[in-house]
């Protein structure tokens, strides 16, 4: 068993990124700069803006945080959206999400101009994603085949199943692997709450991706011998006996499945590593005007 060492991929992104800081810099170009909406006082959104200013301050990255009560209006944030799309200024920016219940997160995504959704959430950025396009891929399954790349694991003609259909997750990393090129030109299947006989799925998968949110759902007696296992999950599991009364685990059993599978993301120290990183590049790329031009 070989484990996927998300914080090692995470830390070469992160000097790869802080190269073309210098490249940029040398030039006497523009600082790429990400900007991001806080709303509320979510404590895990707000963990992970913060992880966000902090990463782009590590790279050389310019920073905005905008920060709003919950109790904010739609067509304040609409305004505050509106504002951001036309500054020149800041490259990129993301709406940080849960949004309260009283605003249309729908409405805010499509008020995002697609060549500063460095969110990939736009259905502009999805359709060219479908279609093959250059575009803003979601952060997680852009790190996913981060991952795979860096590993060198095959993907050609192999059976990947992905389990959850999320527009932030599953769904996208199904249609990324069935494309042509690498990683891709996997044949896949995407099992969720509605699918029968769930482990003839799973068993089947030379690749297989947890992206379900239950904790520890995925068993060793669900891996085929030899898959490469992907867990996206990170969920809350009490444990009276850690000292914050609660673990974090994803959505695989790491120690009934590791001794079955060849390759194996930790959770936590796997896929969540490289999120912030590759919302980083999507950043970078819309600084240097790469896909949209």
């Amino acid at each position: 068993m070989n484990l996927i060492d998300g914080k090692k991929i995470a830390s070469e992104i992160i000097a790869e990124l802080r190269e073309a800081v210098a490249r940029i810099q040398s030039q006497n170009g523009k600082i790429p700069h990400l900007a991001a909406v806080l709303i509320g006082e979510d404590p895990a959104s707000q963990a992970y803006v913060k992880n966000k200013v902090r990463s782009c301050e590590a790279v050389g990255f310019a920073s905005t945080l905008i920060r709003q009560p919950a109790d904010i209006s739609e067509a304040a944030l609409l305004k505050i959206v509106e504002d951001l799309n036309h500054n020149s200024d800041i490259d990129g920016f993301i709406v940080q999400l849960p949004l309260p219940r009283h605003i249309d997160e729908q409405k805010i995504t499509l008020a995002i101009r697609p060549e500063k959704d460095v969110d990939g959430f736009h259905p502009v950025n999805v359709g060219r994603m479908a279609q093959g396009l250059p575009c803003y891929l979601p952060a997680t399954p852009m790190g996913i085949l981060e991952m795979l790349k860096r590993c060198e694991i095959p993907t050609a003609g192999k059976e990947v199943v992905v389990l959850g259909r999320s527009n932030i997750v599953g769904t996208p990393i199904a249609i990324l692997l069935s494309r042509k090129g690498y990683p891709g030109d996997a044949t896949v299947t995407i099992c969720h709450s509605r699918t029968e006989n769930l482990s003839a799925h799973t068993r089947r998968a030379d690749i297989l991706i947890a992206a379900i949110g239950r904790a520890e759902m995925v068993t060793g007696e669900m891996v085929k011998p030899g898959a490469v296992v992907i867990d996206v999950g990170i969920n809350r599991v009490d444990d009276p006996t850690h000292p914050k009364g609660y673990r974090l685990a994803g959505d695989v059993h790491f120690e009934s499945v590791a001794p079955v599978c060849s390759w194996i993301t930790p959770v936590p120290g796997g896929v969540g590593q490289l999120t912030v990183v590759s919302l980083l590049q999507n950043t970078l790329s819309a600084s240097l005007k790469s896909v949209f031009g």
